[in-house]
């Protein structure tokens, strides 16, 4: 995505070679080992208890005076060291005897006076700077350093030919500390230096420049100064310092650090550059003071390609910004970098203007810069990030005559979020859209570049891609990152969609036909999402398993956040079974087992007669029940028998041969009407009478039954005692089934109880009967005291 492209394109540049002063890393890859550090100890001696397997030590910082054999010649893998800001006077590189594989030796800011030769010859950095030297520390031996890149060096003053002995040897870099330099006033010296590609020159830093030295070099590619005060009495020393050094076609680069200058030199330093064979031109920290004026500049023919000034320090706070912004607004070269600096604007070429890139990064540009502005026709890059822009529609209106423009980068800025009743006037060219860290909503999606190709909205506040956008058919590479979006986005819209960075957002339950809707996706960045694993996630987590190639960061970035059983789970050991989340597959199991256990029932019923034996135990366990509430003082009466039998003669035999003997077996006293019935007494007394000294009536229920009118007495008398008592003294038992419609209609009690209350029903099967008996047995409490006939008084 557009957010890891380097917003300074790199190649517009030629690449110096990068090698950090004193206490860097070996550019050398095969000499970048873990360093034992000991530097900032306080150190006056190398320490004794180092490992023979020590490939790297940094010893900087400390307070060694001297270096010894005996302090390394016990380290032979030893391959770098680093001895920068110490107290060393003398060198003698015949310490290093036994070091065979060194390469990278670092002496920098030391004491030395002196050296004597005899270096090892694997040597590839070598660093003498910023030391005591009065002429350059150069000996014949450095002739047979054949694979030096770097050497660092430094002198108070210096000879034609001191550079002689190395004359041969093809260097990447070579460092010249100037700070100690000085000659004599109307003195002028001169200094050979041959064959190395780039050339650093550090002067010193709180001096006006005055030095006075012919340098020539050979074939030099990259030219970098550091350390430049310039007033308007000394700036011609630097164009005249600079005359040889910049005559040589081979030159591309040159590269200006810490440069204090008045407007007017800087002017001058630039015209003396501008017909020069320089085509990258460099000035980073760049201070300005005294005044700022309009200043004459003649826009010659020039092979400059590109100027970069980072940090720019302006110490003059009232002048025209005329002069100073048309300076830069009219150059004819390709690039122009301005960026970190307190510019408010940057005027627009008066006429048609050869830039094709340029980046004003962290400025103070508003939305009124390159309004109207017709003469960027040539443009194809434009980054102005980190200003103050607030209006994404006066951005884009900036853009519509800038026929060529491709690249646009307006991150971190204060864009707004705000509908866009007009239609937003892009420059159709746009493919490359950079609106990242912004304050823009779903409502950005309607001002959008019809023809964009990579577009990036990281960091930003949109929660929802609106449905009604323009179709971005040409958008290939979407970063919607770091927002609160709720979902992934379809591809309708986005029919070409192939790369899409949507990690850190609000995504709980995405879409499982986001793959399906996009078949051109090759790489998808979803991770770090507050993912809720519920059945809804089941798809689109089988969905990844099959295109896992094209996601990245699976399965590490993908992990459960709710619910809390399941957080931090990842994503590929999320499982729910198909039966806890699909409702219809629930249903029909949920119907089939019940349908099983129907037909299951049913077999039951029809072979078994479960239903009655259901109905038998439940009145078996309420008939135990009531029994056991009943408090048994309440019984202690002048109860002669247990049960009063009520039923016709008819079914006298079933009687007499079945009820009567199962009962009496077990200790309970039946009363039979004519075993127990009083002679000289009337029918209905004896009825009344034996009905109230029995603890239950039972009636046996028949066809029978209601034909006879003495069973309706009886059963009539039992009921009201029933009332009367505040009992539960009945039992009925039906013998044969007897339909409703079949009971006449003045035996509306036995309608009623029959109703009403349970009864139990003699079965046919023998195989039932002593379910039958046991209920009929819980009925009665059979320790319940009876009182005999002869002690009762009639």
């Amino acid at each position: 995505m557009t957010r890891d492209r380097d917003p300074i394109v790199g190649s517009f540049h030629v690449i110096c070679i990068l090698v950090f002063i004193s206490g860097s890393l070996i550019q050398s890859s095969d000499v970048l080992e873990p360093a034992v550090d000991y530097s900032n100890r306080n150190l006056t001696h190398v320490p004794k208890d180092l490992t023979p397997r020590t490939k790297a030590l940094n010893l900087s910082q400390n307070s060694i005076q001297e270096l010894q054999m005996s302090d390394v010649s016990m380290l032979p893998e030893l391959r770098a060291l680093r001895l920068s800001h110490n107290r060393i006077q003398r060198l003698n590189f015949g310490v290093f005897k036994f070091n065979p594989k060194l390469e990278y030796l670092d002496v920098s800011n030391n004491h030395l006076r002196n050296i004597s030769c005899c270096p090892v010859v694997s040597l590839k950095h070598l660093d003498l700077s910023f030391n005591d030297f009065d002429v350059l520390p150069m000996c014949k031996e450095f002739g047979n350093l054949t694979r030096l890149s770097f050497l660092g060096l430094s002198a108070t003053k210096f000879r034609h030919l001191d550079l002689l002995p190395i004359a041969h040897l093809h260097l990447n870099y070579i460092l010249l500390g100037l700070v100690g330099y000085h000659v004599k006033d109307g003195e002028t010296e001169s200094l050979q230096v041959l064959n190395t590609k780039a050339l650093h020159l550090i002067f010193h830093p709180n001096s006006l420049f005055s030095v006075q030295v012919n340098i020539s070099v050979n074939a030099l590619g990259c030219l970098q100064l550091s350390n430049i005060k310039l007033n308007d009495g000394n700036c011609q020393r630097l164009t005249t310092f600079l005359l040889e050094l910049t005559r040589g076609p081979t030159l591309l680069n040159l590269t200006l650090y810490h440069v204090e200058t008045t407007w007017k030199c800087l002017v001058e330093l630039l015209q003396f550059l501008w017909p020069r064979p320089v085509e990258y031109l460099n000035i980073y920290n760049l201070t300005i003071t005294e005044s700022i004026n309009y200043e004459n500049f003649t826009y010659s023919e020039t092979v400059l390609k590109a100027l970069t000034i980072e940090h720019i320090t302006n110490q003059v706070f009232i002048f025209s910004k005329e002069a100073l912004y048309s300076l830069f607004a009219e150059m004819n070269i390709r690039m122009l970098t301005i960026t970190d600096t307190p510019f408010i604007h940057m005027l627009c070429p008066l006429l048609p203007s050869t830039f094709v890139f340029l980046n004003f990064t962290q400025n103070v540009f508003t939305d009124s810069v390159f309004q109207d502005c017709s003469t960027l026709k040539r443009l194809n890059t434009l980054i102005l990030q980190k200003n103050g822009l607030k209006n994404l529609f006066k951005v884009a209106l900036m853009t519509e005559n800038m026929a060529s423009l491709e690249t646009l980068d307006v991150s971190l800025n204060s864009l707004d979020s705000h509908a866009y009743e007009k239609t937003c006037s892009w420059a159709e060219s746009i493919l490359v859209l950079n609106l990242s860290s912004n304050m823009l909503t779903g409502s950005v999606f309607r001002c959008l570049p019809p023809k964009v190709k990579v577009l990036d909205l990281h960091n930003n506040r949109i929660m929802s891609i609106p449905q009604k956008l323009i179709a971005l058919e040409a958008l290939q590479e979407l970063d919607v990152a770091s927002n609160s979006l709720m979902d992934l986005p379809g591809c309708g819209a986005f029919s070409s969609l192939s790369v899409l960075v949507i990690e850190h957002n609000s995504v709980s339950h995405p879409s499982a036909d986001f793959f399906q809707s996009c078949q051109k996706i090759r790489s998808i960045r979803a991770g770090n999402n507050p993912f809720r694993c519920t059945c809804e996630l089941r798809e689109f987590v089988k969905n990844i398993g099959q295109v896992s190639e094209v996601v990245e960061g699976w399965p590490d970035s993908y992990t459960c956040d709710s619910p809390e059983s399941a957080k931090g789970t990842p994503l590929q050991d999320f499982h729910m079974s198909p039966l806890s989340c699909e409702t219809v597959l629930l249903i029909v199991t949920i119907g089939a087992t019940l349908l099983v256990l129907a037909i299951i029932v049913a077999f039951l019923c029809h072979c078994f007669d479960l239903p009655w034996y259901l109905r038998m135990m439940c009145q078996w366990a309420q008939t135990r029940h009531r029994a056991r509430n009943i408090p048994i003082e309440e019984l202690q009466r002048n109860f002669q028998f247990h049960a009063f039998v009520s039923y016709s003669e008819h079914d006298s035999t079933w009687v007499k041969n079945e009820l009567i003997p199962n009962l009496e077996k077990d200790d309970i006293r039946v009363c039979l009407h004519e075993r127990n019935f009083i002679p000289g007494k009337s029918i209905v007394e004896n009825i009344i009478h034996f009905i109230e000294k029995s603890y239950k009536s039972i009636f046996v229920l028949s066809p029978h039954f209601i034909q006879s009118e003495w069973c309706h007495y009886e059963l009539y008398f039992a009921h009201h005692n029933l009332f009367h008592e505040g009992s539960d003294n009945l039992i009925l038992i039906l013998l044969e089934p007897i339909p409703q419609d079949n009971i006449p209609s003045r035996y509306h009690k036995l309608r009623a109880l029959m109703a009403q209350r349970t009864y139990l029903e003699w079965p046919t099967e023998k195989s039932k009967h002593g379910l039958f008996w046991a209920n009929l047995r819980a009925s009665f409490i059979t320790k319940l005291a009876l009182v005999h006939e002869g002690d009762v008084k009639t």
